[in-house]
């Protein structure tokens, strides 16, 4: 947990890589379909451009 960021995702459980990258692809189209704001990750994927 953290006091200076928000939007943190644990992986409690068997959830693959693959499987986090689709829950923050829905959680950013959901925050930009409800409040018009994209959000960015603060986080690089390794075999990201």
């Amino acid at each position: 947990m953290s006091t200076k960021h928000a939007n943190w995702i644990l992986n409690l459980g068997n959830a693959k890589a693959r499987d986090v990258l689709a829950l923050i692809e829905k959680v950013q189209g959901l925050v930009e379909d409800h409040f018009g704001i994209l959000l960015k990750r603060e986080v690089r994927l390794l075999g990201e451009d």
